[in-house]
């Protein structure tokens, strides 16, 4: 948003200078990204030409003598070599002299020979002080013009440009009026915007108006008669160019003036190139309309136009025809001015590719109590500037704007900010900003405005004293000292969230960043696709729902590493996943994928042995190792397979808390969904559900126990069953360990075999059993007693036999 040092002083009664006001700025959330003081023309000035003649050198050039006035050369006239057209004697011009920086021709002037003929300075066209594109000549100024002044003090040029930064919620700060409200509230200077006088007019506007787009929240139209359309007159170029926009004719640049001034869009249609009447409606599939940009756009079925009989007259919000626009032909004028609704303007403007200032502006959202006052604004300069007479106006698809009430109580400022703010000025504050605040016993009872759509609650009231009181207020303060030592500070996510990064980092995994979105074909191959999920305003197609997963984001940033010449990457992602719209749907998990031979002995190919690509054995180490650094034992855990429907069925697994708590899930990818993602080699990948986990009881003190060792040799017992394929390997495990709990101190599978001899769809596992006797040496039948109790645990809990 730019803007003139003089054009807010026509809003802000102000002593403030440029540098007060632009610390303001900054202050109050109105961020200064520039600040163009003009200086570059400080150094242009007028002067006459007492002589010209022609140069001996050059039919085209001309050797000019000139005055500058008393400051320069002593009062001596200059030698300039020229070859402007209208280089003459008399003229009254703008010089620019040696070491002067000229912008228009990127070039810092010194004194040099042109065609053996020294030059001691430039006669200036409008182009080079980027005026204007005129270069036929130079600049030719009134013969009263004082010779000798910086041509900037004569020609207004020093007026400085301010650029602030605007975020999506202040709509109101996209016109030079509401900045000016926002710096009057923060007490520098009394705001003067005038109030705009309603214009009635006489007689009707002749052509019919229809509303039928959803888009259109209301529509107010205008005709303005016998119209002169010439050039806008200076002041309004000036400020025009000074904002970087190019003045094009009076009924057009007082559009895009309001736009500025007021943040109010307007369009104006040649009401004689207009067939019939106007009608608001959705485009239908194939429409296309020649633009003001010269461009022709194909409409996307249901964008909402402006239409007469003939076709597709504007694109709403956003874009006016070529066909129907101003030109110095024109007589009648249709202005318009309406609402629109602003996620429907935002996705029209980003489909079609169109960044207007218009866009900007309704998709963050206009004043809706201003539509007809900014018709009224707009007819009342259109008749001042290129006369003639107005028609009454026509409304047609409005709906009422029902403001909000919101009670602040007094004492909220101070409980919500620490700062102590006298209530008069936070009722001064709020009344500048136009929330007409009134005292109701020990609270505030503030009216939203219209053109603050942002304001919902009484946070957001404070939010505003906050600002304009000063956030450089709030002075720095140390944390209040305790007599006891602290209690834990970070909750039970923050710690689990560290841990977990922590573990997987230790484990040469890197963390990766991504985005919260994903493409719906990826959000369906992990479970999502779900039509709440999918984002009403979306950055892009590929990007156009909440993902139900962190692995498509992290499968997709291996395959381009591994495009790029990098195919053994290792990355983990501890972030939120959504899996419906509601609290419950949404949760933190810890995910990550290996790709390649990324395993934890490192990647790559060595002559001692190449690393062994990843598999599923790998994803679940980096499972648990998650889990044993947020505080849950594995030994507590079980394990079923398989896992989801993007894990390959045979590959895969699932962690599970008793029957139905799955705390996480891991293994190598679906070749299907792989294919899906356009990605390919070694994949496996899991995924821990934080939240799921249990909190682990608290311990009264983080004092080790006693460490006690068995003073009796451990012994060691294998044992071979023969079981059905299908049975994993962790249930014989599980079913052995509870054999004995006090002997039993660890078991480990071995080997596995599977042959003809066994049978068909059986295999043989091997466990090797230690057992930690912890009071005496045990006998030879205590030995076989243990034996016998493995054995028949095993056989209950899977069905297997001993292989003999």
């Amino acid at each position: 948003m730019k803007f003139t040092l003089s054009w807010l002083k026509d809003h802000l009664d102000t002593e403030a200078g440029l540098d007060e006001i632009c610390e303001r700025l900054t202050m109050i959330g109105l961020e200064v990204e520039s600040v163009d003081d003009r200086a570059v023309f400080a150094p242009f000035r007028i002067a006459r030409v007492v002589s010209a003649r022609q140069h001996p050198d050059a039919d085209r050039l001309k050797l000019l003598s000139v005055d500058a006035g008393p400051e320069v050369n002593d009062g001596k006239p200059l030698q300039i070599v020229c070859g402007a057209p209208n280089a003459r004697e008399g003229l009254v011009g703008v010089l620019a002299l040696p070491g002067t920086y000229v912008p228009g021709i990127d070039t810092t002037l010194a004194v040099g020979k042109i065609r053996g003929v020294e030059s001691f300075g430039m006669m200036c066209s409008e182009r080079e002080l980027e005026l204007s594109e005129e270069h036929d000549g130079i600049i030719d100024l009134p013969a009263d013009a004082p010779v000798g002044m910086r041509y900037a003090d004569y020609a207004g040029l020093i007026d400085p440009v301010i650029e602030i930064n605007l975020t999506p919620n202040h709509p109101d700060a996209t016109g030079v009026a509401g900045i000016a409200r926002d710096l009057a509230a923060a007490g520098l200077g009394r705001l003067k915007t005038p109030e705009v006088p309603r214009i009635e007019g006489e007689g009707d506007v002749g052509v019919g108006l229809e509303v039928e787009s959803a888009t259109c929240l209301g529509f107010a139209l205008r005709r303005v008669s016998g119209v002169s359309n010439g050039p806008s007159p200076e002041w309004l170029q000036k400020r025009l160019k000074a904002i970087g926009l190019r003045p094009i004719n009076a009924l057009v640049d007082v559009t895009n003036y309001l736009t500025f001034d007021r943040g109010r869009p307007l369009h104006v249609f040649d009401a004689k190139k207009v067939a019939g009447g106007l009608k608001v409606r959705d485009a239908a599939e194939g429409e296309t309309i020649l633009a003001l940009d010269q461009r022709e756009y194909k409409l996307p079925e249901g964008t909402c136009v402006i239409a007469d009989d003939k076709g597709v007259e504007s694109i709403a919000g956003v874009m006016g025809g070529e066909h129907s626009g101003c030109d110095a032909a024109t007589t009648e004028v249709l202005i318009e001015s309406a609402l629109w609704e602003p996620l429907d303007i935002a996705r029209t403007g980003r489909t079609l590719g169109i960044i207007t200032d218009a866009r900007y502006r309704f998709e963050r959202g206009v004043d809706p109590a201003f539509m007809e006052p900014g018709l009224d604004l707009a007819t009342q300069m259109v008749l001042d500037l290129c006369g003639g007479t107005a028609s009454k106006r026509v409304v047609a698809g409005v709906r009422p704007f029902e403001p909000k009430e919101v009670r602040l109580p007094l004492t909220e400022f101070a409980r919500l900010t620490g700062l102590s703010v006298d209530a008069s000025e936070q009722e001064r504050i709020l009344a500048v900003l136009g929330f007409a605040p009134h005292r109701e016993g020990d609270a505030l009872v503030c009216t939203v405005p219209s053109w603050r759509p942002d304001v919902d609650g009484k946070a957001d009231l404070v939010e505003e004293v906050m600002r304009l009181h000063g956030v450089n207020e709030i002075k720095p303060a140390p944390l209040p000292s305790h007599a006891a030592v602290n209690g834990r500070i970070l909750t039970t996510a923050q710690i689990r969230d560290r841990s977990a990064r922590r573990a997987l980092a230790a484990r040469g995994m890197v963390e990766c960043v991504s985005y919260s979105f994903v493409s719906e074909t990826e959000a369906k191959a992990f479970g999502g696709g779900d039509a709440a999920l999918k984002l009403a305003n979306p950055i892009s197609a590929d990007l156009s729902d909440m993902r139900p997963s962190v692995l498509p984001g992290l499968i997709a940033a291996a395959g381009r590493n591994a495009a790029r010449g990098y195919g053994d990457t290792a990355l983990f992602e501890v972030a939120g996943i959504y899996q419906s719209d509601t609290p419950d749907g949404q949760k933190r998990v810890a995910g990550g994928i290996r790709r390649g031979t990324a395993g934890m002995d490192g990647p790559g190919r060595f002559w001692s042995g190449n690393s062994a690509p990843v598999s599923v054995f790998d994803a679940k180490a980096d499972a648990f190792a998650v889990l044993e650094a947020v505080g849950f034992p594995a030994e507590k855990l079980t394990i079923e397979a398989p896992a989801s429907d993007w894990y390959h069925p045979g590959r895969s697994g699932r962690i599970k808390l008793g029957p139905k708590v799955v705390i996480a899930e891991f293994g190598e990818f679906h070749p299907m969904v792989l294919k899906t993602l356009d990605v390919t080699g070694p994949l496996c990948g899991f995924e821990v559900f934080l939240d799921l986990v249990p909190e682990p009881k608290r311990k009264p003190t983080r004092t080790k126990p006693v460490l006690t060792l068995s003073p009796f040799q451990p012994v060691r017992r294998d044992f071979a069953f023969v079981v059905d394929d299908q049975v994993e390997a962790g249930r014989i495990v599980r079913a052995a360990e509870g054999a004995d709990k006090a002997l039993v101190k660890e078991v480990r599978v071995f080997d596995v075999f599977a042959g003809a001899a066994l049978g068909e769809a059986r295999k043989s596992v091997a466990i090797e059993v230690t057992l930690a006797p912890s009071g005496r040496t045990l006998t030879e039948e205590e030995l076989e007693a243990v034996s016998a109790k493995i054995v028949a645990g095993v056989e209950k809990a899977t069905g297997a036999t001993l292989r003999s």
